[in-house]
């Protein structure tokens, strides 16, 4: 049981809609059910990458992907990007950490006090900026430490 504040990760986002995989598919509509009670926010940067994605690779007519984006900044609570973050990114970078946006996704997070973040882009088990990496997918379904974080308190 969990009672931390974590966020999601553009992909997790884009698996909820994106039935190609369907694996993944119910994996992250599991993540985003279960996440929407707890106390998980959305960065601005996962909610508009999420956008970007989903309507140029046309998964989602342009006004429902809006509609989505939308929808989940009433009901998840949203963080954006400071300069401070945009400066722990540069400096993750410049250390071959992480790619740009992954550390600067993180680094919004960790400011707004987020101690996990549930992805597939990063190590998983690591940790950037005191938050720890988990990738919610699974072999047989979403991982125990994402389970356990999905869990309330």
């Amino acid at each position: 049981m969990s009672g931390e504040r974590f966020t999601l990760d553009t992909n997790v986002l884009i698996y909820a809609i994106d039935t190609a995989s369907p694996h993944r598919h119910a994996i992250a509509r599991e993540v985003v059910l279960r996440a929407q009670p707890l106390d998980c926010c959305l960065t601005l940067q996962a909610v508009s990458e999420f956008f970007v994605a989903v309507s140029r690779k046309r998964l989602l007519p342009i006004e429902r992907a809006a509609r989505l984006a939308d929808d989940w900044m009433t009901t998840f609570e949203t963080v954006g990007t400071s300069a401070d973050a945009i400066r722990q990114a540069l400096g993750a970078t410049l250390r071959h950490r992480a790619s740009y946006w992954d550390a600067l996704l993180v680094a919004a997070a960790a400011e707004a006090g987020c101690t996990a973040i549930l992805t597939e882009d990063l190590a998983d088990g690591t940790s950037l900026f005191g938050v720890r990496i988990i990738n919610p997918f699974g072999p047989g379904g979403l991982t125990q430490p994402a389970r356990d974080l999905l869990t309330p308190a």
